[in-house]
């Protein structure tokens, strides 16, 4: 199965780039730039919204939170994203920074919508890391790049 993978070197701790992925305040922050729903604990589901605030564009299920990786699976969303796994990886560095290792897993096929995403993900990911580096954030809409229509 075809997966999406990125790897970015953050300068900043690993404990601060995991508050921002694991938490509904910093998904707010670097990806959505709109309220997350739910509870970002292990075992709980999170919603994200985007255009529409009636319907959550996609829910996850929280399988791992802990500070060297967060893993969810897509319960709810578009068609190609169910049951795929999106998991951030955060390795610490020498220089007090974090190496991420970012992989949405499990694509049932590589199409145009997944080469779309593979896009959005980078755009947000940079959004994630110029947050985390005091440069501040590029949420959505601004950090779109390829529309899911």
């Amino acid at each position: 199965m075809p997966n999406i993978l990125h790897r970015l070197t953050i300068d900043a701790p690993p404990e601060r780039v995991h508050q921002l992925a694991a938490t509904r305040e910093g998904i707010e922050q670097w990806w959505t730039g709109h309220p997350v729903a739910g509870d970002d604990r292990t075992g709980e589901q999170l919603s994200v919204y985007f255009g529409d605030h009636a319907a959550p564009a996609a829910t996850f299920e929280v399988v791992e939170s802990n500070p060297g990786q967060i893993v969810w699976r897509c319960v709810n969303g578009p068609q190609d994203w169910i049951d795929t796994r999106i998991r951030f990886v955060l390795k610490p560095r020498e220089d007090a920074g974090t190496t991420l290792l970012f992989s949405h897993e499990g694509w049932k096929q590589e199409n145009e919508f997944m080469n779309g995403c593979s896009t959005n993900w980078a755009a947000y990911l940079m959004s994630l890391k110029s947050g985390a580096e005091g440069h501040g954030f590029n949420a959505f809409p601004r950090g779109e790049i390829s529309r899911w229509d």
